[in-house]
C-alpha cells in the first residue's frame, strides 16, 4: 500500500519531486523504510511494460519518462504542436509575447489563476523557453517565447505583434491596470 501512496505522491509534485525526508514524513515511516519503498518502487518501474522511471536528481526523488521511449514521446509532441491550442494557452503565450521574461508568478498575477501546468505544456510543445532566472527572492525560473513560437503564429520577429488597444468604455482606473500588465516590448 505505502509504494502506491508513494506512486502517487511522486505524481502529483511532478518535476518537484520529494526529497528523502518528504517521503519519511509524509509516509510516516523511518529513513531505512522510506529507502527500501523506493528501491522496491525503482525496481517495479524497470520492467519493460513500464514508462516510468524513478530518478534522484538534486536529492529529490522524480518521476521520468525511459530514454527508449524517447522516439514516442517526440511524436507526441509533434502532434500536440500541431493540433490547436486551449484558451489558456494563448493566454499565457500572450502576457509572455508582450511582457517577457517573466516567471510563472508573474504570469499568474495577470492570468489570475495558476500558469504552473499551461507553462510546463508550453515549454514541452517548445513555444516558450526558459530564459535564466529573476533576481526576486527564491530565484525563479523567467521564461520567454520561442523560434517555434514565430513560426507557429507566422511572425518574423516580436515586433510583428499586434499593437495592444486599451478598450475606449474603461475607467481610467482599469485603463492604467492595463497599461501597466499588459507593457508592449519593442
Amino acid at each position: 500500500m505505502k509504494i502506491g501512496v508513494l506512486e502517487g505522491l511522486l505524481f502529483v509534485t511532478g518535476e518537484d519531486g520529494l526529497s528523502l525526508d518528504d517521503i519519511q514524513n509524509f509516509l510516516d515511516v523511518s529513513k531505512d523504510i522510506a529507502l527500501e519503498l523506493i528501491d522496491g518502487y525503482k525496481a517495479m518501474l524497470e520492467d519493460e511494460k513500464r514508462g516510468l522511471k524513478l530518478v534522484c536528481l538534486g536529492n529529490r526523488y522524480k518521476l521520468t519518462t525511459k530514454e527508449e521511449h524517447k522516439k514516442y514521446y517526440e511524436l507526441l509532441a509533434d502532434k500536440m504542436i500541431s493540433s490547436n491550442l486551449s484558451q489558456s494557452a494563448l493566454e499565457t503565450l500572450a502576457i509572455l509575447a508582450y511582457n517577457q521574461p517573466l516567471s510563472v508568478g508573474q504570469i499568474d498575477e495577470i492570468r489570475g489563476v495558476s500558469s504552473r501546468d499551461m507553462v510546463r505544456k508550453l515549454l514541452f510543445r517548445g513555444l516558450i523557453d526558459i530564459a535564466g532566472r529573476s533576481d526576486l527572492p527564491g530565484k525563479p525560473m523567467l521564461y520567454k517565447t520561442t523560434d517555434k513560437f514565430l513560426d507557429y503564429f507566422n511572425l518574423s520577429s516580436l515586433s510583428d505583434l499586434p499593437e495592444l488597444k486599451v478598450p475606449e468604455e474603461i475607467s481610467d482606473e482599469e485603463r492604467e491596470l492595463f497599461i501597466s500588465r499588459y507593457s508592449e516590448k519593442k
